[in-house]
């Protein structure tokens, strides 16, 4: 068994852009931009580069500070005890950064995980990512990639989301759930999770023992 869950808003309660917009003073901005993206309403790529831009010239201490601030979702440590009590495997894909999920996953013992990561020079964010974009394209292709490297087949993988960007991801695992999701997703997941249920209401729709 393989399980993927998206980070901002699902295995964490934060967005965390929204906490780096916080120091730069644009969050309203940022948000706005965030909702939109999370509702499929603008292309995910070009929310991420319009708001990462905002954050050119704050100091790399402000990322550390924000590790810190992040808050877990509730029953996310159970939802992964559970995974690996039944030998299963968890990682997260995020639209965010590895500079906060790196400490995140080490934190909690996730297995794998994939984030953008925030451009630093000099110490300073450049309001640019390198690399590969984490979209929902990128999501799906390393829950298929994992799950073949762990030799899971993809009737066995489960993937959580709530935003548009998590919606390829989720038709491509077996087991779709959206977490306190978007309606756009609401409408496409094979189970939804609401409030004030948490991550660990996830466990009965996992494939155990299939």
């Amino acid at each position: 068994m393989l399980v993927v869950t998206d980070v901002d808003s699902t295995l964490i309660q934060d967005e965390v852009i929204e906490l780096l917009a916080d120091a730069a003073g644009v969050r309203a901005d940022v948000a706005a931009v965030t909702e939109r993206a999370m509702r499929g309403e603008i292309d995910f790529r070009e929310s991420l580069t319009e708001r990462v831009a905002t954050l050119g010239g704050l100091p790399e201490s402000v990322v550390m500070d924000v590790v810190d601030r992040v808050r877990v979702s509730p029953g996310a440590e159970q939802l992964i005890s559970a995974v690996h009590a039944h030998d299963g495997r968890i990682g997260a894909v995020s639209g965010g950064f590895s500079q906060i999920l790196e400490p995140l996953a080490d934190r909690l013992g996730l297995d794998l995980w994939a984030a953008n990561v925030l451009e630093i020079v000099d110490g300073r964010l450049t309001g640019r990512v390198s690399g590969e974009i984490v979209d929902g394209r990128r999501k799906a292709d390393l829950l298929t990639q994992w799950a073949a490297e762990l030799q899971v087949p993809l009737a066995r993988t489960v993937a959580i989301g709530d935003g548009a960007n998590d919606l390829v991801m989720m038709r491509t695992a077996g087991t779709s759930i959206g977490y306190r999701p978007k309606p756009v997703v609401a409408a496409q997941a094979d189970h939804v999770i609401l409030p004030p249920a948490g991550l660990d209401s996830a466990v009965p729709y996992l494939p155990i023992g299939d």
